[in-house]
Parts: structure tokens; C-alpha cells; sequence
């Protein structure tokens, strides 16, 4: 099976290489031809510079890139280009309605779509343990699943397209809630003068324990911000699951008021800090 991968960043990059040793002819594509060749370098794989040259000939193309946009016109550009038959894969995290739009749009042209966004952050792809939801036909479920399985721990199949997607924003939601939950517990300990340490040993184990807290309350404890998702992109995805509430009609009290949270850690400059940095803003606070 031939493969264009397009998006070779923090995530894609890793993605890309697990199908590469799971056996998979693999090209890949970035816009930035620099993180091309390095990619290429590292795992002594092809990778193209012309896009629409490079899908000419893919049974699949894999997406991980940026936003809305970005994928709209890798999608629009592929589209006149592959053959009848051939599946598309995007892993971006984007709005349900582009989802749906570019389903609709392979559909005219013969092809097959799977919006398929991925929850697990950059060490889930470099592990290849990521977990994906999908939007597709269920016919293609199983080829979604063989081309995928190099880098998950789990898939499953939400419904039809746009329903990866939605699913994705649920994800987002209940992480904002969680990091800003284990932010203010931290920050409370803290300010109460207990140990933080003790304090995750008495309640990790409980009903309080998550994956969060198991991984980031000694970061968080210690200042350190650096590990993966950054802000500006947990900012895009709930500024697109806060765009969905508005025509759905959900209520989304807590995200919205995280998502202003977000807001004033870009301020402090903490565009690139991972999501944990919520407990920058109230250490912030603490010490003004």
C-alpha cells in the first residue's frame, strides 16, 4: 500500500515512521521542506516536494496538519488527483462541518474520507499509542483501522463524517476541565503550606486520580511547561468545540471560562507552554 503522509510536525513526524516499520511504502509531505528532508533523512525515506505529483499515485494519503484551512486545501488539491477508490485520512483536529464538507466533497470524486483526530499528544505518537476517533463510512472502518494501527492503542468508529471530529471536541472539553481542576488543587496545596508531594500520594489513588494528575502534577509542582500540546492549539480547539456548542445548543460554562484562562497565559507568554500551564496563571497570581 502506498502512503502519502502530509504534515511532518511534532506528531505527524512519528506517525509517519511507525507506518514506515510497519512495512508501509511511505512519502511523505510537508509545506515546510525543511522538516521534509530531515524526516526523510532520519528514517532514509522518499519524501516529495510536489504534493499534487505525490498523490497521484497514493492509494491513501494521511493528513496531520494545522487547521481548518490547511486541510480544506491539501483535501481540495488531492481530490483531482487521486484515484477512484482511494481514502483519505485526516488525523487534523478540525471543525465537524469541514468534515463533513470534504466527505461530501471525495464522494463527488470517487473517494473515500475519514475524519479521524487523535487524543494521546506528541509522546502517544512517538509511542504509537494514540487513540483515534472516526467519522466514516462503515464500510471503510477496516481499512481506516489497518492503515492506523502502526500508531494507536485504540480506534473507534463514532458514526458517520464529522463524528471523529465531534468526539475529539468531548476529548478537549474534559481535559480543560481536568488540568484546570488539578491547577487549582496544586495551587491550593500550596497556598495551604501541605506538601504537593503527600498530597498526590493521599489523593492520586482515589477518585481524584487521572491521567493528568498521574503525569503532570510534578511538572506542574516544579513550573515545567514543556511537554507537548501547546496552548495556541488547545486555545483552536476549544475555540472550535465552543463554535459547535453555539449551533448545537450545548452549554459549555467551564470550557469557556478555561478557554479565557488560556487567553491570559498567552499573555504571560505561554503560547508554547503545554495545557498543564494553567497553574502558571494562578502561581502568577499567588506571588503578585
Amino acid at each position: 500500500m502506498r502512503i502519502v503522509f502530509a504534515g511532518l510536525g511534532v506528531m505527524g513526524a512519528p506517525m509517519a515512521g511507525h507506518l514506515l516499520k510497519a512495512g508501509f511504502e511511505v512519502v511523505g509531505f510537508n509545506r515546510s521542506i525543511d522538516k521534509a528532508m530531515a524526516w526523510g533523512e532520519l528514517h532514509r525515506a522518499a519524501f516529495a516536494t510536489d504534493f499534487e505529483e505525490a498523490v497521484e499515485n497514493a492509494e491513501v494519503l494521511v493528513l496531520c496538519v494545522g487547521r481548518d484551512d490547511d486541510v480544506r486545501d491539501l483535501v481540495t488539491r488531492a481530490s483531482g488527483r487521486m484515484a477512484a477508490g482511494s481514502l483519505i485520512i485526516d488525523h487534523t483536529t478540525t471543525s465537524a462541518r469541514l468534515a463533513r464538507e470534504l466527505s461530501a466533497l471525495c464522494i463527488s470524486k470517487g473517494l473515500h474520507f475519514a475524519d479521524a483526530p487523535v487524543s494521546g499528544g506528541q509522546a502517544g505518537a512517538v509511542n504509537g499509542a494514540l487513540s483515534v476517533m472516526v467519522g466514516c463510512e462503515e464500510a471503510q472502518l477496516a481499512r481506516v483501522r489497518a492503515v492506523t494501527l502502526p500508531y494507536t492503542k485504540s480506534l473507534t468508529r463514532i458514526g458517520e463524517a464529522g463524528a471523529g471530529q465531534t468526539a475529539k471536541m468531548c476529548n478537549q472539553i474534559a481535559i480543560a476541565g481536568a488540568v484546570q481542576g488539578i491547577a487549582e488543587a496544586l495551587h491550593f496545596a500550596k497556598c495551604a503550606d501541605i506538601d504537593p508531594e503527600l498530597v498526590f500520594q493521599a489523593i492520586s489513588q482515589g477518585a481524584a486520580g487521572s491521567w493528568q494528575m498521574s503525569n503532570r502534577w510534578a511538572t506542574m509542582a516544579e513550573g515545567r511547561y514543556d511537554f507537548g500540546f501547546a496552548v495556541d492549539w488547545m486555545r483552536k480547539d476549544l475555540g472550535i468545540a465552543l463554535d459547535e456548542a453555539r449551533s448545537n445548543g450545548a452549554h459549555l460554562s467551564v470550557a469557556a471560562l478555561v478557554d479565557q484562562f488560556y487567553s491570559e497565559v498567552q499573555a504571560m507568554g505561554g503560547q508554547r507552554w503545554d495545557t498543564s500551564s494553567l497553574h502558571a496563571r494562578l502561581e502568577a497570581r499567588r506571588k503578585s
